[in-house]
């Protein structure tokens, strides 16, 4: 097998059951992983509007706004009042930073766990892959 191809396929046999395991973790929240996404961009920028989150996430703007409407639902996250009425700029709500708080301590726990025996060396080089072929794959798109 070429090694490009190998390296996606150890990609997906990796992606989907990260993210089923840690929508198992967030279902004690009623939250799935895209909308836990949001949140953790909330919580790293404070506010966003759902425009910014599309181009952050990749996702098209009608599911951003399907999404937050699910936080809002949720209190975990709350619209922020703007100038421009078109706008819609949100951040998260008192309860949502403390379910921010407590999901990070579940997943940083987990995500320890699930790197043992893997240095902080291969850690970076990995990041730097998966970075690198990230821009390349925006490059590619523009």
């Amino acid at each position: 097998m070429d090694a490009h191809r190998h390296f996606f396929h150890k990609y997906f046999t990796l992606y989907r059951p990260f993210v089923n395991e840690l929508n198992r973790m967030l279902e004690d929240y009623n939250l799935y992983y895209a909308q836990w996404s949001i949140m953790y961009y909330l919580d790293v920028y404070q506010s966003m509007t759902l425009v910014e989150l599309s181009k952050m996430l990749y996702v098209e703007k009608p599911t951003v706004t399907r999404t937050v409407n699910a936080l809002i639902k949720l209190d975990y996250v709350e619209q922020i009042p703007v100038r421009d009425k078109r706008e819609k700029r949100i951040q998260l709500s008192k309860t949502g930073v403390h379910v921010v708080q407590e999901v990070r301590k579940v997943f940083d726990q987990y995500e320890q766990e699930i790197m043992t025996g893997i240095s902080n060396e291969d850690q970076a080089t990995v990041i730097r892959v998966m970075e690198t072929v990230r821009d390349n794959i925006i490059r590619k798109g523009d």
